[in-house]
């Protein structure tokens, strides 16, 4: 005789949530989550990634195909294709007011890991300590006896003008002078996967 397991509602409402929980966790956040480096060493090592980024990924590592970049400006995300295939989804931070981000189909033309801004960055003293921080080349003059230091733009992937992609700060809404910044790891993998020449689509 086969018997029935009951649960009374008050039992029930308090598993419903464990239930859900569990269901819901995705395990590329999941540091009990283990992976196969190409050596084949298994690693417990979960994409890092901001408190608010529930978003990025990257599973475009071995896929074959030509890569493509759709950045979409109302959604603040990074879309990366190859031959059609979505293999990864970035959280972005794009131009805020007055320095909006560029709209319309571009390629890449310039691909550079350690590029610094030409234009933006700080006044420093020969000690290298900041005298005015935030500035802007073309509209800040700069005082005397100090030098510029220009900011950081990891993974640099130009795609019009000064307008790139690259890894920097993400508040959680467009903050940039109108570049497409993005967390560490995804700006890695999209310069791994993109040459000079990739298409990239801004649009809202």
């Amino acid at each position: 005789m086969i018997s029935r397991l009951t649960f009374s509602p008050r039992l029930l409402a308090l598993l419903l949530p464990l239930l859900a929980a569990g269901c819901g966790t995705d395990p590329r956040f999941d540091r009990t989550t283990q992976y196969l480096t190409a050596t084949g060493r298994v690693i417990s090592k979960p994409l890092r990634q901001a408190d608010f980024d529930t978003v990025s990924h990257w599973d475009g590592d071995g896929v074959p195909g030509a890569p493509s970049i759709r950045i979409s400006l109302s959604e603040q995300r990074a879309y990366f294709y190859k031959s059609g295939q979505l293999v990864g989804v970035s959280i972005i931070s794009t131009g805020r007011e007055g320095f909006g981000t560029v709209k319309g189909h571009f390629k890449i033309i310039q691909k550079d890991k350690d590029h610094v801004s030409s234009r933006f960055g700080d006044y420093v003293d020969s000690q290298g300590n900041i005298i005015k921080k935030d500035v802007d080349r073309d509209k800040d003059p700069m005082p005397k006896g100090a030098k510029y230091d220009g900011a950081r733009m990891p993974y640099f992937m130009r795609i019009v003008g000064g307008t790139g992609m690259h890894q920097g700060f993400l508040p959680g809404y467009p903050a940039s002078h109108g570049c497409i910044r993005m967390p560490g790891e995804m700006a890695e993998a999209y310069f791994r996967n993109v040459s000079v020449g990739t298409p990239v689509s801004i649009s809202d």
